[in-house]
């Protein structure tokens, strides 16, 4: 359990832009930042980030929060655990009290996964620099490889032993349960009672972290001959690692992705660390594996830029291909260069430094189009049927540009090239996209659309359209969320303050001076009381807890509502309360006719602070008002059904029904001056 002061030390050490910029390129806009959103397949930055108010918010998905809950939503993890990464982010000590054996048995798998890759890590490099064997083997093979020692700490490789099961024993004194050794994979075994042993032994290690730095895998490469064992072995699929969704060097790579804004993508392990040791760090592995969906968006939300490394051979060159649609789809500008024949990404880089390195990238780096249309018009020759088997390849890939400008520059560009006229691939471009788009429109409604085209040639169907048309309509909504607002937006700030203008005199001057008289009520204060006096309440029951959670703090003057509610523990209400304070709230109509403007800026939120006296009592009012327009409604319809006795009962309810309303229309075309 981490005490209250602590956790006030960490949301106030977190800021918003520093948590959010570990995940996501942010540009600045305004008093704002904007980046992709990571929550969402996002192509065009929908994602706000607030320093002012210390909050994010997508405006496309809806998600956002602190950055206690942008921290939770992006890496899964608890409250309690989101934290401590911020703790740890910021330095800031957690003591927390010894947990029982009942509180450790209750502990998410989750975390206890995490906490078990750690330990393996710490394990593996122990015994890299100081186990005999692993000194001999592990770091030996390291150094043939030409690595130097700082960059083997700094990727904290380590070795695995050749005995079956040396981690196993170690990790089981330590304490780490059987069913977690198995689901991490780091033992294997156990099936019909056999005997568990070291998925990794007898090889040197590359653990695999996620954006922030922690451990989800290993891989591990073998240095002993062996037919019947694989060369390389990963962490099988878990709870916390997913080989499609993860790339290696991304956690050592954001940062310079971000200032050189552009990254290099490579196979393996080797090319990444050496790469880094040469002086290029914003470069990442796909770990040989092809390149996916997850691992784009990933380095998308730091650029847009992307040039593929591969080796000259035939492997190289299909990787470079398999990977290219999937990037041009997502937006990316791609760019491809092929090493000299013999090299790959490891052995080029140890030969060059970061400037000789980058020169040759410079000289050799193709855009897609050039490099795939000149690859295949080798293989085609003068075969006619073949070339135009490669013209519909190619267009097919330009057809998956999401940018229009983008699409038309790479059609002019391929007419050059393949000598075709530019209006029969705009025709073939147009008639692909056409098909795709009309695929898509039919899958809509029975199934999730994989690879939808951008929002302005597929209307967007949000949780919003279909709540309105699978529920019915609470009249009293748009009322009770415009109360709310005022709630969590101003909580305790006075509706008034009265001032009067007192003369003093002073060195035989006269002075004017304006003293405070009197202080009206909170906002929290107010309606409570106005809603109370005429027996009206939230009909919504989450706005309802939310605001009598507000009413609990209504004595304590130094209570922060917006604060309070945006870093709320439980993420459906801190969501809301984003949306109540976001700059992009939607007024009513007479809220923005009296503002004159959008509430967003500091001069907007002044003039609305200023209006506080007029607009929350008529907030208020506008609730009644409805409640008792919809009362007047269901008389009016009883009074259809019932017998012409119970009528006139019905009609003295209506009358007096009549005259409230009549009330609540003066006080609505009327300034309201608040009294109690």
């Amino acid at each position: 359990m981490i005490d209250h002061a602590t956790v006030a030390r960490i949301q106030d050490a977190a800021q918003i832009v520093d948590v959010v910029s570990d995940f996501v390129t942010l540009k600045k806009r305004g008093v704002n930042f904007v980046g992709l959103c990571p929550f969402h397949d996002d192509r065009s930055p929908s994602f706000y980030v607030s320093p002012a108010k210390n909050l994010c918010k997508c405006f496309s998905c809806g998600e956002g929060g602190s950055p206690v809950h942008f921290v939770m939503k992006k890496e899964q993890l608890s409250y309690p655990e989101a934290l401590k990464h911020l703790a740890r982010k910021y330095h800031i000590e957690v003591v927390e009290k010894e947990l029982t054996a009942e509180e450790k048995q209750l502990q998410s798998d989750r975390e206890s996964l995490f906490i078990l890759n750690e330990y393996a890590r710490d394990y593996f490099v122990k015994m890299l620099h100081e186990n005999p064997e692993g000194k001999a083997i592990g770091l030996t093979y390291f150094r043939e490889r030409g690595f130097r020692d700082d960059i083997v700490k700094k990727f904290q490789l380590g070795y695995g032993l050749e005995q079956r099961d040396a981690f196993l024993q170690e990790a089981q004194k330590a304490g780490y349960r059987r069913e977690y050794l198995l689901k991490t994979g780091l033992s294997g075994g156990g099936e019909n009672n056999t005997p568990l042993y070291d998925r990794f032994r007898g090889r040197v290690i590359f653990p695999i972290h996620t954006l922030s730095g922690k451990v989800v895998g290993f891989g591990g490469r073998i240095l002993k001959k062996a037919d019947n064992l694989a060369k390389y072995v990963n962490s099988p699929e878990s709870e916390i690692y997913s080989k499609s969704n993860e790339l290696y060097g991304i956690y050592f790579a954001k940062s310079a992705i971000v200032k050189q804004d552009k990254s290099f993508l490579v196979e393996g392990y080797t090319d990444v660390i050496s790469m880094h040791q040469a002086g290029i760090e914003n470069v990442v592995a796909s770990s040989g594996t092809a390149l996916t969906k997850g691992q784009i968006r990933m380095l998308h939300r730091f650029s847009e830029n992307i040039t593929m490394l591969y080796d000259g051979d035939p492997a190289g060159i299909k990787a470079a291909l398999r990977g290219i649609d999937l990037l041009l789809e997502d937006g990316m500008n791609v760019k491809v260069v092929l090493l000299p024949e013999g090299e790959d990404p490891d052995s080029f880089a140890k030969k060059q430094n970061a400037e000789d390195f980058n020169k040759y990238i410079a000289e050799n780096e193709v855009d897609f189009i050039r490099f795939k249309t000149q690859l295949l018009l080798q293989e085609v020759g003068n075969d006619p049927i073949k070339r135009a088997g490669l013209i519909s390849n190619v267009v097919q890939s330009i057809s998956l540009i999401p940018n229009q400008i983008a699409r038309s520059v790479y059609i002019q560009e391929c007419a050059k090239l393949l000598d075709m006229r530019e209006n029969v691939l705009i025709a073939e471009v147009n008639k692909i996209r056409l098909k795709n788009y009309d695929k898509r429109k039919e899958n809509q409604g029975r199934e999730t659309v994989d690879n939808p085209l951008p929002s302005e040639e597929v209307p967007e169907i949000t949780p919003e359209k279909v709540h309105k048309t699978s529920q019915p309509k609470n009249p009293y909504e748009r009322f009770e969320r415009e109360i709310l607002r005022y709630v969590v937006r101003y909580g305790n700030t006075p509706i008034y303050r009265k001032y009067e203008t007192v003369k003093r005199v002073e060195n035989k001057k006269v002075i004017e001076e304006d003293v405070l008289r009197e202080v009206g009520p909170g906002v929290t204060e107010f309606v409570r009381y106005d809603l109370e006096r005429d027996h009206f309440d939230f009909s919504n029951p989450f706005y309802k807890q939310i605001f009598e959670e507000a009413c609990r703090y209504i004595d304590d003057e130094n209570f922060d509502s917006s604060s309070y509610f945006t870093m709320h523990i439980d993420p459906t209400i801190s969501k809301l309360a984003i949306e109540l304070v976001s700059d992009r709230y939607e007024l009513s109509q007479y809220h923005s006719k009296q503002l004159g403007e959008e509430v967003g800026d500091e001069k907007s939120r002044l003039l609305e602070q200023n209006k506080l006296e007029t607009l929350v009592p008529r907030a208020t009012t506008e609730l009644k008002n409805e409640h008792i327009l919809q009362k007047i409604k269901a008389v009016k319809g009883k009074m259809k059904t019932v017998s012409s006795e119970d009528c006139i009962l019905l009609i003295s309810e209506l009358k007096g029904l009549q005259e409230f309303k009549k009330a609540l229309a003066k006080e609505l075309g009327e300034r309201i001056v608040l009294r109690y």
